[in-house]
């Protein structure tokens, strides 16, 4: 019994505190023990790994209590949506690994949210407000100051009706009108002060094209949206918590309606037979250094081509991420190892870095490149001989395999690889110093003739002797120098390529909290690209989504732009320091 007790307050202690509530709900019974909960980004960007915290816990809870996730487009302002938006979030939703159960959009319930604030007209609950949003804004008043009523606010209810029909025609002009419910102008909740509930816009809607011209506000839409569906938990960030007390009232409101036209198609006994309602649980948001999560900021970044789209490697959107060659598992990983809790903090930048890291150690395919190429010339290696050298694909995991490179008389090695006068505790390549190549021998660089130079004295080729006893497998092999390993590629068989080095959006850690235009705060060397590179010819193979070490300088990807007549390669990351 004793064992039992701890292992279940091993299990509590290891559930998120968002994850105790769900499981307190379902020992209770409540919603006759059903667990449903929704993802509900608004269609107006791509999804920041922002939102992948999001998706992670609302997936994620579905997934661990046997319950559905639905997918619901919050898509409430035609402005600044589009399907290639709806597109793109469902397909990094899949990327993340993550399945729903439905799709729904906000735009579903034009209709019965329409007829719902008719209902509230009729109650006396809401009028049509003419002032423009300046004054509305002025009339609400402070947090501490009560706002004052809206001339408009006891507007006859036929009235009210006649000019709510009217914002919803072609001729209705926006912004001159608004439907405001009738809470309480003097509620220290400043979003109880007569909300706007729909506005006029006279855009065409991405689903329902021309149909409707008054829209509904998030606020109003978004809770309903919740009890149509049957959400038990709506999971959000720790800006709704001033929301949730509007949230409850129009949800309680909705009861009331909806008990009045329970023999209507607007009520579903099959889901609200059961149904308590919807808990709502705020968690604190994923802030990152040397980043910016505003999905305004990082339109902006788009528009004005200062990245290069949406998916730019440097870019903390998810398809930016993926891009740039970050796994899946290593942003869920990251997103566990964080937590979530009731207090926002700004996450560094590194530690996604090392969750990243650690994953593609155990999946990436070890490759060489050479990125600063300098040429190796072994003068007692013959000459038009090549041999197939074997290189294990993946040391963490056997299974992967090896793959043959080629290995000849030049070679290219890196430039930093060698020093003429080398310093003191240098251990690479220097004359009269001895040296490991990776899966083949060890040579000896000349001390008479180590290397020529051209006309500005930069050394444009390095000489060296081979020891052909100690190619890799052989017994010679195990001999001791002090000399390290270095990576080479055969100059006959190597295949040049483009790689991408990328590093920090920002110049500055929290751009989000900085007075300045964000613009200004860029960091001007966050994209350096190398064009004389070399790989190997193996990685002609290689596509956009596959993970590289290249060995000894870090984790590499082929990017979108690789085609087999140009490779082009993204670093992901570097290898640990």
């Amino acid at each position: 019994m004793e064992e039992k007790t701890m292992n279940q307050n091993e299990e509590k202690k290891s559930l998120s505190f968002v994850e105790q509530f769900v499981k307190e709900d379902l020992e209770a019974g409540k919603n006759g023990g059903r667990i449903q909960t929704r993802f509900p980004p608004e269609p107006n960007g791509y999804i920041h790994i922002g939102h992948a915290k999001a998706i992670c816990m609302d997936f994620g809870v579905a997934e661990e209590f046997g319950g559905v996730c639905n997918l619901r487009f919050d898509d409430t302002n035609p402005t600044k949506e589009n399907t290639e938006y709806v597109e793109n979030i469902m397909s990094d939703i899949r990327w993340l690994g993550f399945h729903w159960e439905n799709v729904y959009y906000a735009s579903d319930y034009f209709e019965k949210l329409w007829d719902f604030a008719c209902w509230l007209i009729g109650k006396g609950l809401a009028y049509v407000d003419e002032q423009t949003s300046e004054q509305i804004a002025e009339q609400k008043g402070t947090p501490t100051q009560p706002g004052r009523p809206s001339p408009y606010r006891d507007r006859p209810i036929e009235e009210n009706m006649r000019l709510f029909k009217q914002m919803n025609t072609p001729e209705a002009v926006e912004g001159s009108m608004v439907l405001r419910a009738k809470l309480d102008m003097a509620n220290p909740n400043m979003h109880f002060r007569d909300p706007i509930i729909y506005r006029i816009i006279q855009i065409p809607h991405h689903r329902t094209g021309t149909k409707w011209h008054c829209y509904p506000m998030y606020d109003f839409a978004h809770g309903q949206s919740d009890y149509f569906e049957g959400v038990t938990h709506s999971i959000c960030t720790l800006e709704f918590v001033p929301h949730r007390p509007l949230y409850d009232k129009f949800v309680d409101l909705l009861r009331e309606y909806m008990a009045e036209q329970k023999d209507t198609k607007d009520f579903n006994p099959a889901i609200l037979s059961a149904y308590d309602g919807t808990r709502q649980i705020e968690f604190n948001r994923l802030n990152l250094t040397y980043t910016v999560m505003s999905k305004r900021k990082l339109k902006a970044l788009v528009d004005e081509h200062l990245v290069s789209g949406w998916d730019d490697p440097r870019m903390p959107t998810v398809c930016g991420m993926r891009r740039r060659g970050y796994s899946a598992q290593s942003i869920r990983n990251f997103i566990d190892s964080i937590g979530y809790t009731k207090f926002d903090a700004l996450n560094d930048y590194a530690l996604l870095e090392a969750a990243v890291r650690d994953d593609l150690n155990k999946k990436a395919c070890r490759v060489s490149a050479v990125l600063d190429p300098i040429k190796l010339v072994i003068t007692n290696y013959p000459e038009g001989k090549y041999e197939e050298m074997e290189a294990v694909n993946n040391p963490e995991n056997e299974a992967d395999g090896t793959h043959a490179i080629t290995f000849g008389r030049e070679l290219w090695i890196e430039r930093s690889d060698f020093q003429e006068v080398a310093e003191k505790k240098f251990q690479r390549l220097a004359p009269g110093k001895e040296v490991r190549l990776k899966n083949a021998y060890i040579i000896k660089c000349d001390e008479e003739h180590p290397c020529d130079k051209d006309a500005e004295g930069n050394v444009t080729t390095i000489y060296a002797t081979y020891d052909p006893e100690t190619r890799s497998g052989m017994p010679g092999a195990d001999r001791k120098i002090k000399g390290k390993t270095l990576h080479w590629l055969c100059c006959q068989h190597a295949v040049p390529a483009e790689v991408r080095l990328y590093d920090r959006l920002f110049s500055i850690e929290n751009p989000g909290a900085d007075e300045r235009d964000f613009r200004e705060l860029l960091n001007p060397s966050s994209l350096k690209v190398l064009k004389n590179c070399y790989v190997e010819e193996y990685l002609k193979e290689k596509k956009a989504g596959d993970f590289l070490q290249f060995q000894r300088i870090g984790y590499f990807t082929p990017d979108l732009d690789s085609t087999a007549e140009h490779l082009v390669f993204n670093k992901t990351v570097g290898l640990k320091v």
